[in-house]
């Protein structure tokens, strides 16, 4: 629907790849065990409880999706109903009405919309 959109309005697209994505974020509570090999003698039934996601870990991509999710929602954008992953942003300027559209899928993020400017000064 987006590409059919971007190549009936003959706007640009921009992919983005976000780097470590999943490394760093905030987290539920979550425990492991002790890795093998770094137990602490005595204590080795004790857990680790995580204090932020890392690559590998089952809850890494709900913690970016609520974290992207939030910023997306704070600077204006509305995530599309039926689809997820599609947020819209639509706003009057003083020559015209703009729209940026971002889909994201896992870690990356496809951009469009009709205004060139809004587009860079979101990628920046």
């Amino acid at each position: 629907m987006v590409v059919a959109t971007v190549t009936n309005a003959n706007w640009s697209m921009h992919q983005l790849d976000v780097k470590y994505a999943f490394l760093n974020g905030p987290l539920e509570v979550v425990y492991v065990h002790q890795p093998q090999g770094f137990e602490v003698r005595g204590k080795e039934s004790k857990l680790y409880r995580l204090k932020k996601a890392f690559d590998g870990l089952k809850q890494a991509p709900r913690a970016w999706n609520r974290r992207i999710d939030g910023f997306l929602s704070q600077i204006g954008f509305e995530k599309y109903t039926l689809e997820h992953g599609v947020y819209v942003k639509c706003w009057k300027s003083s020559e015209k009405a703009k729209k940026l559209i971002v889909c994201l899928y896992v870690d990356d993020l496809l951009i469009t919309g009709n205004s060139e400017n809004a587009i860079n000064m979101f990628k920046g």
